[in-house]
């Protein structure tokens, strides 16, 4: 059986965590950054967790992860 290829994308944008969860880093952080509140910038700097129906997708993405 040949291997899976990894989705590149996904690669860049998914990590699993030590508890088998996977995270992501927040949109909209690049640019128009003047305008925006600290607390929405507090908000958007952060990771996030994806929930278990997004995580069952990025793991078919990321078959060797």
């Amino acid at each position: 059986m040949p291997k899976i290829k990894s989705h590149s994308g996904a690669k860049k944008r998914f990590f699993k965590t030590a508890g088998g969860k996977w995270r992501h880093q927040r949109a909209g952080k690049r640019h128009l950054l003047a305008p925006m509140s600290n607390e929405r910038s507090r908000f958007l700097s952060g990771k996030n967790t994806l929930n278990k129906t997004e995580s069952k997708i990025i793991a078919r993405y990321l078959p060797y992860a």
